[in-house]
């Protein structure tokens, strides 16, 4: 029961400031698993279930504000999902401190590269909305749906930047699309390739997909009704957070 409560409340919480900044719910979720007792590769893909229960959560609040752009849509579909399938079967050959020192200097960068461009994601200013734009966005959603299906600490967090900084998206809708398609489809994907040539800890699956589920709406209610600057702050303190944590656990 102890277990059970402890895993409640850091789902509640990483999924909540995850829900807030477009990512991240995997620097509190998934090391809570591992320090309860999982093998890395367990707990990841205990964590990737459960991390579609995040999206739904969100995407009942954000489903009913936003209207997304279909394009834009099945590019994140279409060119990403490939890309998730292959990151979640080659991430066993991958020597894992290598991996995680890569994408912890990556995702601290993510952090320092909005704090440098203060008005970054504030307003919306779309581009590359045309076919040229769209298909090197679909290359940069490729690559990471392959460290979506790889990694998922944090990889949400690139995705919601990428949109900001490729397609001149405001931070706030740029979550509403990470949360929607990367937290249901992408992470969805990822979640049936692990349960097929991985072992899941189902007997916590419960609670974690609860506080996801709620994790999620109060992550998204917050985003809508604060504003982007608070997300951009909250994503800003979650990239730098994250990637300290894959650069300290690396090295632990």
């Amino acid at each position: 029961m102890l277990d059970q409560f402890l895993l409640f409340f850091v789902s509640l919480i990483a999924n909540t400031l995850s829900s807030l900044a477009g990512g991240g719910a995997g620097l509190l979720q998934l090391p809570a698993l591992i320090f309860l007792g999982l093998p890395f590769t367990t707990a990841l893909a205990t964590h990737k279930i459960a991390s579609v229960a995040l999206g739904v959560g969100a995407s009942i609040k954000h489903l009913s504000v936003n209207k997304f752009r279909w394009p834009l849509v099945f590019i994140m579909i279409a060119s990403a999902l490939p890309g998730v399938i292959i990151g979640a079967n080659v991430i066993l050959l991958i020597p894992e401190s290598i991996a995680m020192v890569c994408l912890g200097i990556l995702t601290f960068s993510l952090g320092l590269y909005s704090i440098k461009k203060p008005e970054l994601g504030l307003n919306e200013t779309l581009r590359n909305l045309d076919l040229r734009g769209y298909i090197i966005g679909s290359i940069g959603l490729f690559l990471l749906g392959v460290l979506n299906g790889s990694l998922t600490s944090g990889t949400g967090l690139f995705v919601t930047i990428w949109l900001v900084y490729w397609f001149g998206i405001s931070y706030t809708k740029a979550v509403s699309y990470t949360l929607v398609l990367v937290g249901i489809l992408w992470n969805g994907t990822g979640a049936i390739t692990f349960a097929l040539i991985g072992n899941i800890q189902w007997s916590w699956m419960a609670v974690l997909i609860l506080g996801s589920l709620i994790g999620g709406y109060l992550g998204a209610h917050l985003a809508l009704t604060k504003g982007n600057r608070l997300v951009k702050r909250v994503f800003e303190s979650m990239t730098i957070l994250t990637g300290i944590a894959l650069i300290t656990k690396a090295f632990a």
